[in-house]
């Protein structure tokens, strides 16, 4: 496996008075793809994808709001800010053409309800491993708030994380498939030393439990509201992600609200498809960009 080959450009600009990183490849006048990185990750990761789909395309890819380079809240985070954020993002960068998204995980999860909030704004639509969250109950609430004013008065922060290679190591444990290159490129793109002292590059508030349940029956009626072609990319290893059980036993449910929905299986891959199987996820993915 080969080290990056296509460069980066990264461009600061202010969406809801928020100041958000997001990263450039390619020509600005070449057909555009947005790219929306899931939990904890962050835009630089979806390199090696950008690699294997090769020149002509123009990807956008910003860093969340307290994740990657992007500006941390001074609070809580709230999963509606991400919509608004992307359609402030959308309308800086396309505010006459519907766009092609491609979501994994958190951030398909974000395009999703998006495109049926906002159905004229998509062209198509890409959601690797991100077909929504396990259903709640509302009984869960009560201890779903209570837990989070206890995280209130808490002094949130990450464990140390020792040297790059020990990173690359627990990256590496996590994801067999990737190998030493492309891990020690992850480390250092997921990390940043702070205080000096290395620690994952986002903002530990991002632990606190959601106070807010999921409610999955919201997402199907946002899901219905789609017209453009959906393409869902699921890894092999479907029980790779320890969410994947309360998700994976209702997907017929959930493929039932789409329209016009095709799936593809990436083989020998767990969540992070864009990691560990980038040449193969660019190969399921080129005929829908470009049918």
């Amino acid at each position: 496996m080969s080290l990056p080959v296509l460069p980066s450009r990264s461009e600061t600009v202010i969406l809801r008075q928020h100041r958000y990183h997001v990263r450039h490849w390619g020509a600005d006048g070449a057909p555009c793809l947005f790219m929306l990185h899931g939990w904890m990750d962050s835009s630089a990761t979806f390199q090696f994808l950008v690699d294997a789909l090769g020149g002509g395309w123009h990807v956008i890819a910003p860093d969340w709001r307290g994740f990657g380079d992007s500006e941390w809240n001074r609070d809580s985070y709230y999963f509606p800010d991400y919509l608004a954020d992307l359609d402030a993002l959308l309308q800086h960068y396309a505010p006459d053409a519907p766009v092609t998204l491609i979501g994994h995980s958190m951030g398909a999860m974000i395009a999703g309800l998006y495109a049926g909030v906002r159905p004229e704004r998509l062209a198509r639509l890409v959601c690797v491993e991100g077909f929504g969250l396990a259903a709640t109950r509302p009984e869960e609430a009560p201890g779903r708030y209570a837990r989070w004013l206890r995280e209130q008065h808490n002094t949130l922060g990450y464990q140390p994380l020792g040297t790059l290679d020990e990173v690359a190591a627990r990256l590496i444990e996590r994801n067999p498939r990737l190998d030493a290159a492309r891990a020690h490129f992850l480390a250092a793109a997921l990390t940043q030393e702070r205080d000096g002292a290395l620690c994952y590059r986002a903002d530990p508030r991002h632990k606190m439990v959601n106070p807010v349940l999921y409610r999955l029956e919201e997402a199907k009626a946002c899901w219905r509201r789609i017209v453009c072609p959906v393409l869902w990319v699921i890894g092999g290893d479907m029980w790779d992600h320890p969410m994947a059980k309360g998700v994976f036993a209702t997907l017929d449910e959930r493929r039932a609200c789409f329209a016009r929905l095709s799936e593809v299986t990436v083989p020998e891959a767990g969540h992070m498809i864009q990691w560990e199987q980038p040449e193969k996820l660019a190969e399921a993915l080129r005929p829908f960009l470009t049918a």
